[in-house]
């Protein structure tokens, strides 16, 4: 549609403005002046309603011109037009700030959004796990089943993606406070080691435009709530809005354990990728052949009790799992530590029953009990720090608890009955020991899309 066809001067004819619309097919002409300002608008009809009253035919189109006509401005949105064209105008023009002619909406041309700017977000959750720990390691179920149990928590890693039109790369993470800027995806190995895990997740996704990426948790590195994952999971999510094929939860889950197990070749198990993709209370099987997970359906009031009298510390430490991982893939050799392994997948099926029927007295005895069984998987996973916080923490009313992750530092979590959570508090609070609230979360990996 060439705008100028709607278009004549003052002065012009209706011999001429007959043929203008008669070259539009719209019935509608405009009448700007020597400045392009539309000064009024003439339909078919009102130029033979002029020739009805004066047959002249060279009159000028001002005679029969309307000044009161209905237009959109250049900024109206669709809601707008759409209310204009329900009033049976079948063509409408469309005018800026200085009255000149931008476009002409029809019922055949009326106008869509232009595809603009979009980002992805995504949030990934951390979990706590409550046992099984050490048997969702590839060393330890190939040759044996594994079982863990964990629950996302509100707490999440955060990404943010913005898809350039360039090949440039921008990431900007807070978690470790730094930000850098590349050419393009070739120059990614130039990065400090600080960016490892990032640099991991793309190289493994290998995206084949220009982006920015904004990255920061609600937790600290190093803390044994898996934040790692949360962190791979968070992009590969951010990605995925891009994808025509979106990958599935499993599929990201096992793309974020390529990024950080073989790609960056951190050790470590697989629960920790499942958990922060799926979300909500899990019970997770591991074999040779494949890997299961099962949400549980626990009772409401389990659930609330159990979150009112679950409290989470903050060693003020932080751990390395790849180094304590490795340490129990070297163990894994010996027999003594293999039974305790297995044990303690026992131990993973009773805390299960435990949450199923709301036992939580057992389930508190429980978490001790794992405790016990994997500071035998490696002597890094306690030391003396670690050991007298646990030991002053059943003395102060927890019913049992264990270290999050590998071990080594991070976060403990206690059971703690509700009549001893204040004495507890008040412990923990005389030692500098930072507890720290959280809700239970059913959603794992949300990732959406928004404009810009």
């Amino acid at each position: 549609m060439n705008i100028k066809d709607f278009l004549v001067y003052s002065g012009t004819s209706l011999r001429d403005a007959l043929k203008q619309i008669d070259r539009n097919h719209k019935g509608i002409i405009l009448v700007c002046n020597k400045n392009d300002e539309i000064k009024g608008l003439s339909t078919d009809g009102d130029i033979r309603r002029q020739l009805l009253i004066n047959d002249d035919i060279n009159q000028i189109i001002d005679n029969c011109m309307n000044k009161d006509f209905v237009f959109a401005k250049e900024n109206s949105s669709h809601e707008e037009i759409y209310k204009l064209m329900d009033n049976e105008i079948k063509a409408i023009p469309v005018l800026d700030n200085n009255m000149k002619l931008k476009s002409i909406f029809t019922i055949d041309n009326l106008p869509l959004r232009d595809e603009g700017l979009i980002s992805a977000r995504a949030k990934s959750p951390v979990r706590i796990s409550f046992g099984g720990g050490g048997s969702d390691t590839t060393a330890f179920f190939s040759t044996n089943n594994g079982a863990v149990i964990n629950s996302t928590i509100s707490l999440y890693c955060y990404a943010s993606l913005f898809k350039r039109n360039d090949s440039k790369i921008t990431i900007d993470s807070l978690d470790i406070d730094k930000k850098i800027t590349i050419d393009n995806i070739s120059f990614l190995d130039e990065l400090d080691d600080d960016f490892g895990l990032i640099k991991s997740v793309i190289k493994t996704i290998k995206p084949d435009f220009g982006f920015d990426l904004n990255i920061n948790s609600d937790f600290p590195r190093g803390s044994g709530l898996g934040g790692s994952s949360a962190v791979c999971a968070s992009i590969i999510g951010c990605f995925n809005e891009f994808r025509i094929d979106k990958w599935n939860s499993y599929e990201i889950s096992e793309i974020a354990y390529e990024s950080e197990r073989l790609q960056l070749n951190i050790a470590g198990g697989w629960q920790d990728q499942y958990a922060t993709v799926f979300g909500g209370f899990n019970f997770m099987e591991f074999s040779e052949s494949k890997n299961l997970i099962h949400p549980l359906r626990i009772k409401k009031e389990t659930l609330l009790e159990l979150e009112n009298n679950i409290i989470l510390c903050y060693t003020q430490t932080n751990h390395t799992d790849d180094n304590i991982h490795r340490t129990q893939k070297s163990n894994t050799s010996n027999q003594k530590i293999i039974d305790n392994i297995k044990a303690n997948v026992k131990l993973c099926y009773e805390t299960r029953d435990c949450l199923l029927k709301g036992d939580l007295m057992s389930f508190g005895e429980t978490l001790n009990k794992t405790w016990k069984l994997k500071k035998t998987f490696a002597k890094e996973i306690s030391n003396a720090y670690l050991d007298d916080i646990y030991d002053n923490a059943v003395k102060n009313g927890a019913s049992g608890g264990k270290l999050l992750g590998a071990g080594g530092g991070g976060y403990f979590v206690f059971y703690v009955r509700s009549e001893k959570k204040n004495n507890f508090l008040r412990w923990a609070h005389a030692q500098d020991i930072i507890c720290t609230s959280f809700k239970f979360v059913e959603d794992g990996l949300s990732s959406w899309i928004t404009r810009n």
